[in-house]
């Protein structure tokens, strides 16, 4: 054998198993490690996607929560503002109240004095009489006298 002959046939059976490999075999490999970059690619664009997505969310979640913040300060604001007026018309309500109750006691303190005098001109007429029936040791007529105990009633 010679060596030649031997190189010369390794040379065919090389290419032609390269030209096999590269026919029949490299372009599935190629496919499958194409698609694999593919796959890897849209991963990682999808992650990209993702984390713009959790950004964007997290934005219109921090506007939320400030709106709402806002919205929660501003109920707890006019609550307050509420509760003040209600407190300032239970105050004027209470203060008009005692007032009335104030004015309704004196009314009534007057009524009971003006009662209190009353009666108490009446006993002293009552006692001016009998005195003056004393002093003049008879009997006076209260029917014929009215008009002179009336005024001396009101001089009381």
């Amino acid at each position: 054998m010679n060596i030649n002959a031997t190189l010369l046939a390794q040379f065919v059976v090389f290419f032609i198993l390269a030209f096999v490999t590269m026919k029949f075999v490299w372009p599935p490999i190629m496919k499958a490690l194409d698609d694999r970059a593919k796959k890897i690619a849209d991963g990682l664009a999808a992650a990209d996607k993702g984390k713009e997505a959790m950004a964007a969310a997290e934005k219109r979640v921090a506007a939320e929560l400030a709106t709402a913040r806002d919205e929660g300060q501003k109920r707890v604001g006019d609550a307050e503002k509420r509760a003040l007026s209600i407190i300032e018309d239970a105050k004027k309500t209470a203060s008009d109240e005692a007032a009335r109750i104030v004015a309704a006691a004196k009314d009534e303190a007057e009524q009971q004095a003006s009662k209190a005098r009353e009666a108490l001109r009446g006993e002293v007429a009552a006692l001016a009489v009998k005195g003056a029936e004393q002093i003049l040791k008879r009997e006076i007529n209260a029917g014929a006298h009215a008009d002179l105990l009336n005024q001396l009633a009101t001089e009381l």
